[in-house]
């Protein structure tokens, strides 16, 4: 039986607090979704929101999603701008399902076509992989989702494997895998984590806070799986 002694609660107080802002922290909200990403001055889809979501100004035309996001995507190669152009994509995406299906299939149909080719290409995998992972994360279960039936873990996987080195991509497998695989989201958190000390954009993003100054790093956040554990109670 637990002790229930001032001086035990006073001992184990911290602790639990901290776990409680960890865990509160990540299941406040889709971790692919609700952290805005650092990228400097890259370009990315048009955004005035100053919070994470949607704040009812923006006046993009979604029609152009699929078409503006892949230009974006084909003329970088900075796994972080990717990350944060689906990102708002798919915040845009929510808004309109015609566009949001018409994204995918052309980020879907890029990824087998370079899949199929002699020399694939790990952008077009992870662009799959992070579009496909965030679909399901903030447009739900329901049917309309274009993402349902579609596991973006295969493509991370084969991206990683194309680039071992990318600290950034290694940064993304770690968010996808939060619920598991737990051997591939521990290694791809330790080397995001190291490759930080010689990719300035990557400290910087891993130092931010996942939601506010009250929720964790978003390094002790990939370190400490918290939501897988919290899945399993």
């Amino acid at each position: 039986m637990l002790s229930t002694s001032p001086r035990y609660l006073r001992l184990i107080a911290p602790a639990v607090a901290s776990f409680l802002v960890l865990a509160s922290a990540v299941l406040a909200g889709p971790t692919l979704i609700c952290h805005p990403f650092d990228i400097g001055n890259a370009k990315s889809l048009p955004w005035i929101s100053h919070d994470w979501n949607l704040s009812g100004g923006e006046n993009y035309n979604t029609k152009d999603l699929a078409s503006d996001t892949l230009t974006i995507l084909e003329q970088s190669r900075v796994p972080l701008v990717h990350m944060e152009t689906l990102r708002r994509a798919t915040l845009y995406a929510r808004k309109d399902s015609v566009a949001a299906k018409r994204l995918l299939v052309q980020v879907i149909a890029r990824a087998q076509g370079s899949e199929a080719s002699a020399h694939p290409d790990a952008f077009a995998l992870f662009d799959a992989a992070y579009l496909t992972e965030a679909y399901k994360q903030w447009l739900g279960e329901k049917n309309e989702n274009p993402a349902n039936g579609l596991d973006g873990y295969s493509w991370i996987a084969k991206a990683i494997q194309l680039r071992p080195g990318d600290a950034q991509m290694a940064f993304a497998a770690a968010l996808i895998t939060l619920r598991g695989p737990e051997a591939t989201h521990v290694e791809s958190a330790q080397r995001a984590i190291n490759g930080a000390g010689k990719d300035a954009l990557l400290a910087r993003n891993l130092q931010s806070h996942f939601l506010g100054p009250q929720s964790p790093l978003m390094s002790e956040l990939i370190s400490k799986p918290i939501e897988s554990k919290v899945a399993r109670q």
